[in-house]
């Protein structure tokens, strides 16, 4: 028996549906970038961030790129091993470790980033460089509301 639920929106028109629906529509001709440059989604958002931030700790490095610790471990032991980022023992605390771009990481960020940039400019043409930096603020607004 089916139930209806008359508050709640057809998922593909909800809060959660929209934004996902739209994190795949920006994120589906970045792929292939990502593809070729060996990168996954979530190593390119650990790259990101150390290319933001610089030299970061675990527990800021998973908080800022929007991923659990165990999964960061497992995709630092891999961008390790390849040679783009370094790992050393954290002086403040000698079982943590600080995590930075290596000078083939920050060669990958910088040969990447040039066709991300024209990707988010197609976006702004067609969606309007005024409404995605406001989309942009309101969606920040809106996790900073809920939170």
């Amino acid at each position: 028996m089916k139930t209806n639920h008359k508050k709640l929106l057809p998922y593909r028109h909800s809060l959660a549906g929209t934004l996902l629906a739209a994190r795949e529509a920006v994120m589906v001709p970045i792929r292939p970038m990502l593809a070729g440059a060996g990168v996954t989604e979530q190593q390119w958002r650990v790259l990101r961030v150390l290319d933001d931030a610089g030299p970061t700790d675990l527990k800021t490095l998973a908080e800022s790129a929007l991923l659990f610790g165990p999964s960061v471990t497992r995709i630092l032991k891999d961008l390790v091993e390849r040679g783009l980022v370094v790992r050393q023992p954290n002086p403040h605390d000698g079982r943590g470790a600080i995590v930075s771009l290596s000078t083939t990481g920050r060669a990958l960020i910088e040969e990447t980033a040039a066709h991300t940039i024209q990707q988010l400019n197609i976006y702004s043409r067609k969606f309007g460089d005024k409404r995605l930096k406001n989309l942009i603020s309101e969606l920040q607004a809106l996790i900073a509301a809920i939170e």
